[in-house]
């Protein structure tokens, strides 16, 4: 592999990395329009608790609603990656803080992904989200809205 391929291969890397943290980011600002438009058009989000989301018109509306009503609080990291040219899969893993009908939730689990790059950018393809664990943090009694996680600037 030459230098001028090692640099392609670093900075798709790094790119990838960022569309993953760039989705937590848009998660916690409840910024739905930004969440949904670093999925390509056709792209595809499945939570698992419900059918798959398909296409930026249904993710949309199901993140307009979720925002409402939860407060949802995203740390992801580990991020493996496999790069095939301009598409990639991989696998993220995630830590989420919530609070969900008054309740703070704690969880793990990973993302499996699909990207592809689309006019020099990169895009989710396809996102599935596999919770390991997703319960009431222990100790917790219930909260008020807006009370202990407050959004970063």
């Amino acid at each position: 592999m030459g230098d001028e391929e090692t640099i392609r291969r670093l900075a798709d890397a790094e790119a990838i990395r960022d569309l993953a943290r760039r989705y937590a980011h848009c998660v916690w600002q409840r910024d739905v329009e930004g969440a949904v438009e670093l999925f390509c058009e056709d792209g595809v989000m499945d939570t698992g608790d419900r059918p798959a989301l398909r296409g930026r018109e249904e993710m949309r509306e199901a993140y307009q609603q979720m925002f409402t009503q939860a407060e949802l609080c995203p740390f992801v990291h580990n991020h493996v990656l496999r790069l095939a040219g301009d598409t990639a899969t991989g696998t993220c893993y995630l830590d989420l803080r919530a609070r969900l009908e008054g309740k703070r939730m704690t969880g793990f689990g990973y993302y499996d992904d699909e990207y592809v790059r689309l006019d020099g950018e990169w895009r989710f393809r396809s996102r599935k989200l596999n919770m390991c664990e997703f319960s009431e943090a222990a100790g917790d009694a219930e909260v008020a809205p807006g009370v202990g996680l407050s959004q970063p600037h």
